[in-house]
């Protein structure tokens, strides 16, 4: 999907910027990455997996509360960032590739029949959320 159409589709919408919620959004961000690092020393995978991801989800939002954009859609999300900080070199597109596949990993856990996520799966995810949160904070 497209970043106009998500703005068609009303997944992405415009708002007044919000500090406010991107400082909190941040602060959830950090708690989900103290629960990834928790649910892998407690021998959880498919928690730590999870987590990892929200973690990510929740700091990216942040970047779109301070922009005064509201999302509906994770896909879209991850759309606007490419769009608007990737192509202005002001994002890695490895880092926002990286986002990608982390939320692709925590559907087929959450969803998927078959997969069960490794010790070194949920060491790796937790690897890039830190990654993540890192360039998200020097953004903000």
């Amino acid at each position: 999907m497209k970043i106009r159409e998500c703005f068609e589709k009303r997944l992405l919408r415009e708002d007044r910027p919000d500090p406010r919620r991107s400082g909190r959004s941040m602060e959830v961000s950090e708690a989900k990455l103290e629960g990834a690092e928790r649910a892998l020393s407690a021998g959880l995978p498919d928690a730590t997996v999870i987590l990892a991801y929200t973690a990510m989800f929740h700091a990216a939002r942040a970047v779109l509360f301070r922009d005064g954009i509201v999302e509906r859609s994770h896909v879209c999300l991850i759309e606007y960032l490419k769009e608007r900080y990737v192509k202005t070199g002001r994002m890695s597109g490895a880092l926002i590739n990286t986002l990608d596949s982390a939320r692709v990993d925590r559907h087929e856990t959450l969803y998927g029949l078959e997969t069960r996520s490794s010790e070194r799966e949920a060491r790796h995810s937790l690897r890039r959320a830190k990654d993540f949160l890192s360039m998200v904070k020097t953004i903000l």
